[in-house]
């Protein structure tokens, strides 16, 4: 733990960025046979849970790259294992991103070899959690929101204020929430905190849920604590929680779109919804290793996570948004008004994920950075 906490420290006391970078990839050759990806749960399928659903076989037989996934389950452990090494691609979310380039643990990306770069959402081409002085440390992947799941049983409607998660009640049921709801295990989760505490709080006077000064964090950490003592287990396993609202009596916590579908497809009584208080949520860029070993397949893969197709089915795999607007029609899987269910038009409603830092804008560079929400996140968790 000390020395994962000294890593995170390192990336995080100052996000600073030094130089013009350039592109380390000027031309592509042929292909090395393999590519290593670390990715999200569920971003990267063979058919091997559901044969509808691969986007990766096809790649293997067109460009003879084989394709191994190391699924990670938080930011914070995509960030150590990039820093570990051995790995040529990681979609990483934007409160990893930064931290990547800030490390040197990524190289810009040469668009003029991705030829489906065009077709990228303007909203995404230039997002500030992937590009530094105008040089693009990635390519997007997918977007969406943290959603609030829940169970349709005990909540007969939508619940209307994450308060369901955050402050001690009676359920509509008639029961506690105590032990029954659950929280994100990542120190990005006190951004959630501060964005419910921006609705309910504004004498607080938070402007951006990522930027907090010293009084707006405590009052995160204070509310963070009450959760604690609700929170009957931190969920960063997808299929861990996946299991818990089954098997383990779970009716509220934030989750992801891909938990949602996968228990609404097994026809269990979930649902899920986007509260008064707003939603944070990630952009996901898949970015290349510093040092990658096989730049000429990560190129070959970094264009075909780019065609409408495979953005497509994996918007309707993970319940997710594609960055090419060109997946909202046509595509099988997704169908037609995939895209608007998704939530496609909420785009400028949320809070995207990204590294929080001591130099802020909106409170004049006196802002709380990573490194204290990661360590004091973890005394949150520990009854601190």
């Amino acid at each position: 733990m000390n020395s994962f906490l000294k890593s995170c420290t390192a990336l995080t006391v100052a996000l600073t960025f030094s130089g013009q970078a350039v592109a380390q990839v000027k031309e592509l050759g042929k292909g090395e046979g393999e590519v290593n990806i670390v990715a999200w749960p569920g971003y990267i399928e063979r058919g091997e849970t559901d044969k509808g659903y691969d986007w990766v076989t096809s790649f293997e037989k067109e460009s003879g790259c084989k394709v191994n996934v190391k699924t990670a389950n938080t930011s914070d452990e995509m960030v150590s294992l990039m820093n570990e090494g051995g790995f040529d691609l990681v979609t990483a979310s934007g409160d990893a991103s930064l931290r990547l380039v800030a490390g040197k643990r990524v190289q810009p990306i040469n668009t003029d070899l991705v030829p489906s770069w065009k077709s990228v959402d303007d909203r995404l081409k230039d997002a500030p959690w992937f590009t530094v002085d105008k040089v693009h440390y990635g390519v997007p992947y997918q977007w969406g929101p943290n959603v609030l799941m829940y169970n349709t049983d005990v909540f007969k409607e939508a619940p209307k204020s994450w308060n369901v998660v955050f402050e001690e009640m009676n359920l509509p049921d008639g029961k506690s929430n105590k032990g029954r709801v659950q929280a994100y295990d990542g120190p990005i989760h006190i951004a959630d905190a501060a964005n419910y505490l921006m609705f309910h709080k504004p004498e607080l006077g938070i402007k951006d849920p990522y930027e907090l000064t010293e009084d707006q964090y405590k009052a995160a950490l204070d509310l963070l604590r009450v959760q604690r003592t609700l929170v009957g287990r931190y969920w960063h396993d997808a299929a861990i929680q996946v299991d818990d609202f089954q098997n383990e009596g779970v009716v509220a916590s934030g989750s992801w779109p891909y938990q949602v579908n996968t228990l609404v497809a097994a026809k269990k009584p979930v649902s899920s919804t986007v509260p008064e208080e707003g939603v944070t949520g990630w952009a996901d860029t898949t970015m290349m290793e510093a040092d990658a070993a096989h730049p000429n397949c990560a190129y070959m893969w970094l264009e075909h996570s780019l065609s409408p197709k495979v953005q497509g089915d994996v918007s309707a795999w993970f319940g997710s948004l594609p960055v090419v607007p060109a997946a909202c029609k046509g595509n099988e899987l997704l169908g037609d008004e995939g895209c608007k269910t998704n939530g496609y038009d909420n785009f400028d409603k949320i809070k995207f994920w990204k590294t929080p830092v001591s130099k802020c804008a909106s409170e004049n560079n006196q802002c709380v950075p990573y490194y204290r929400w990661v360590s004091d996140y973890i005394g949150v968790i520990g009854g601190r």
